[in-house]
């Protein structure tokens, strides 16, 4: 008889999953016999990710492609998931974009589209989902944010500020959830091998040149940090220091230290 994997009969709900960090967050939830539901924007590039972690892992997979920035998005894909009886143990909120540019020379819907995505469309799902959780008393929310949610960015206002909502958000539910079964966890990666920084131009400032970690590594820490029922994992030991000592340095140098590292 085949050994049974730890998350059989449960499914995860993973967005922004056709490539980066979200892809490998799939890969490790199907990896462990998870069945997912993957969402993006690119209906090809989603459909080819589907069938490959389908035959790969043997669990089942299913693919919707929807804009999530959309006002309306989330609650229409909430009504897709309950027409089809789709039920969501583990809820993955990894859809998010940034744009590295100075406020008042930026796109105002880029800008808004963010606080749209990053924030609207995480708050909306989790919703949907989260009642059911805490009736069942397992699964949970894995929300990715970022190192960026520690301190204020010049240059990219807008995306550091929807990733402070996003820490803070992930840890007042892990409290919620005290003592119910329910896991809560936020990823906060640094720099990232992945197409994110050259949609948000982050590939050209000096921050990109410190270093970066594979979105296979980052994905692992992740779940391993969900599973765990960490509240909040930071990747790597350099960005970890970093992101700690926020607090106990002035908001100032913090701010020119930032500005620095958001310029070319």
């Amino acid at each position: 008889m085949a050994r049974r994997r730890k998350s059989e009969g449960q499914t995860a709900l993973v967005t922004g999953a056709s490539g980066g960090i979200g892809l490998e967050l799939a890969r490790c939830f199907a990896k462990d016999g998870c069945d997912l539901i993957l969402v993006a924007r690119s209906a090809p590039a989603l459909e080819a990710v589907a069938a490959e972690l389908s035959k790969q892992h043997r669990v089942q997979v299913h693919a919707i492609a929807a804009d999530l920035g959309k006002i309306g998005a989330g609650a229409e894909l909430a009504r897709r998931l309950a027409d089809n009886g789709l039920k969501v143990d583990v809820l993955v909120n990894n859809a998010g974009y940034g744009d590295a540019s100075a406020f008042a020379t930026s796109d105002l819907n880029a800008q808004l589209g963010m606080v749209d995505l990053n924030i609207r469309a995480l708050v909306e799902l989790t919703h949907f989902c989260w009642p059911a959780m805490l009736r069942s008393g397992k699964g949970g929310v894995l929300n990715v944010a970022s190192t960026a949610a520690f301190q204020p960015g010049p240059f990219m206002a807008i995306y550091y500020a929807s990733k402070a909502f996003v820490l803070s958000f992930s840890e007042a539910l892990w409290e919620e959830a005290h003592s119910t079964g329910v896991h809560v966890s936020c990823l906060c990666p640094g720099s990232t091998e992945s197409a994110f920084r050259a949609r948000a131009g982050t590939d050209k400032v000096r921050l990109s040149r410190i270093g970066q970690m594979s979105a296979a590594k980052v994905a692992r820490l992740g779940y391993r940090a969900f599973k765990a029922n960490k509240r909040v994992k930071i990747t790597g030991t350099k960005n970890t220091i970093m992101a700690r000592a926020v607090p106990f340095t002035p908001r100032g140098i913090i701010l020119r230290l930032v500005r620095y590292l958001q310029t070319a």
